[in-house]
């Protein structure tokens, strides 16, 4: 964060909230001319500051109206498991996200299903055809009170 100055930290948060936005519009935001804020902006995505720009989807108008969250625990405390299991979690489009976490799991996936059929099956067979996994808990989302997509900068 040493490098980037008030203006870059501008269009950092200008980019998150809205990706769409053009160089012309996030010139006038920012009170600059087009050609340095599209410098600017090669510059952050260069350097790593911006990873990508995505569409957030609704899961709900897509049909994948339940979110989990799956918390997994290996069958043991062996880094060859883990890098196992990483490389199956991969390949598994239910998963949103993945975190490797501390406390009593070492995983937690971010599941998003159509119903709690299609969730059982997840658990049973997708799940299930992982060997490395040793016992899951799962938490199903009621409502979602706070998600703002980004980061606070």
């Amino acid at each position: 964060m040493d490098q980037l100055d008030n203006k870059d930290l501008q269009l950092l948060k200008l980019l998150q909230k809205d990706a769409k936005l053009t160089v012309k519009e996030l010139a006038r935001e920012v009170n600059l001319s087009p050609s340095p804020v599209f410098e600017r902006v090669k510059r952050l995505e260069q350097e790593g500051y911006i990873k990508k720009y995505t569409a957030v989807l609704d899961p709900e108008r897509l049909n994948l109206g339940i979110t989990v969250y799956c918390q997994l625990k290996l069958k043991s405390n062996d880094s060859d498991l883990a890098i196992e299991f990483e490389r199956e979690i991969m390949k598994i489009e239910e998963v949103a996200e993945c975190y490797s976490i501390s406390g009593d799991f070492d995983f937690l996936l971010k599941v998003y299903v159509k119903d709690m059929k299609q969730y059982q099956d997840f658990v049973f067979n997708v799940l299930g055809a992982v060997p490395s996994i040793g016992s899951t808990h799962s938490t199903f989302v009621m409502a979602q009170v706070k998600n703002i997509h980004g980061l606070t900068i």
